[in-house]
């Protein structure tokens, strides 16, 4: 089976892993956790980096470091994975959900105003399958509505929104390193932010809300989400070919566009999208069918052993999330989308073999 994903490890990560074992440091403690930390905000121009044990705690972190709560209402795209929604849920607030753009699948601006009212107190935007939001739009609505900003940047790791990185947008950004993203610690994640009080409070929380200048005191309920000094280990060796793997990515994009242009043209399919305004990272090559299922077209490149995956569900189907309000662009891009596979050692023979798999389906 050609894997969809894979991470690519090399001799420094090894060499970082073994440092590690060597300092006696491999829990949540040693110079790794912070170098990784200091890098990652500094890859991105942001103040802070604060390292936690995946990113769904990222998010969770992020959302009760600024008092999300019972009672309050956080706008997320319904085209995402379930993440973004459960940790507004695990504040016991509400997610309130918004249909997708139809030609960069995000979260489509234009229906997040019709959603807010006096509950709403956040916006947490999903840059999807390595392609930004429209910051720009979603910065303006933010700020006359008072709401805060909080990026899920899972997915994209080094992409552009008009030149600047995603996860700079906003009061906080969260990222995933788990194994199948574009940079990898097996698990992990990351929260980023220039604001320095926000930063302490997110520290104090990942470590079961202990307050620093005296151990064992806890003056509320944190959690254990912190990340160990073997996975920053990993992190630091791999921040630093992030770059190089951002333009395989795009360059894996450009052989697979080349070879499905036609189909493209002739209404068939939708290929994976780059708006003028934004720099994608293809972190997974995906495509949408115009006519159909994609469930036929799973079927048949795995039968020549292609492994793929579907578009993820809509939240508003589901029964933790229902919603019978009506997100038709969502329930359409999940209908007909699938990602190809898109590891940054994929060679070009196989993603012409994949690409000649596909045109089987299509003649």
């Amino acid at each position: 089976m050609i894997p969809i994903l894979e991470p690519s490890i090399g001799n420094e990560e090894l060499e970082n892993v073994i440092e590690a074992l060597n300092s006696g440091w491999i829990s949540s403690q040693g110079e790794f956790i912070t170098k990784f930390e200091e890098k990652f905000a500094e890859y991105h121009g942001m103040g802070f980096g604060i390292s936690t044990s995946n990113g769904t705690t990222a998010l969770h972190l992020a959302l009760k470091s600024i008092g999300i709560k019972k009672g309050d209402e956080v706008i997320v795209p319904s085209l995402t994975f379930a993440a973004t929604a459960n940790a507004v849920i695990y504040c016991n607030a509400k997610p309130i959900l918004v249909d997708s753009h139809p030609d960069y699948w995000c979260i489509d601006p234009s229906k997040i105003e019709e959603k807010i009212n006096k509950n709403t107190r956040a916006i947490i935007p999903v840059h999807l399958y390595g392609h930004p939001c429209d910051m720009g739009w979603i910065a303006d609505i933010a700020n006359e509505h008072g709401l805060i900003i909080v990026e899920d940047a899972a997915e994209a790791h080094g992409a552009e929104y008009r030149g600047k990185k995603i996860g700079t947008f906003g009061e906080i950004s969260c990222f995933s390193f788990y194994g199948n993203k574009i940079i990898t610690t097996g698990e992990g994640g990351m929260c980023l932010t220039n604001d320095e009080e926000i930063a302490e409070r997110m520290k104090i929380l990942r470590d079961h809300g202990m307050r620093p200048e005296k151990r064992y005191w806890h003056d509320e309920i944190g959690f254990n989400y912190r990340m160990t000094n073997l996975q920053a280990a990993v992190g630091v060796a791999q921040l630093k070919k992030m770059d190089d793997f951002i333009d395989k990515k795009r360059r894996i994009a450009e052989i697979y566009n080349r070879g499905l242009m036609e189909f493209h043209e002739s209404g068939e399919l939708m290929l994976h999208p780059e708006m003028s305004w934004a720099r994608c990272v293809y972190w997974v090559y995906s495509i949408v069918l115009k006519k159909g299922s994609n469930m036929d077209l799973i079927r048949h490149l795995n039968s020549y052993g292609v492994d793929t995956r579907p578009f993820f569900y809509p939240l508003n189907l589901m029964p933790p999330y229902r919603d019978k309000s009506s997100f038709p662009v969502a329930e359409n891009l999940s209908y007909g989308g699938l990602s190809l596979p898109s590891s940054v050692e994929i060679g070009d023979e196989t993603i012409k073999y994949v690409v000649d798999t596909l045109r089987e389906f299509f003649e």
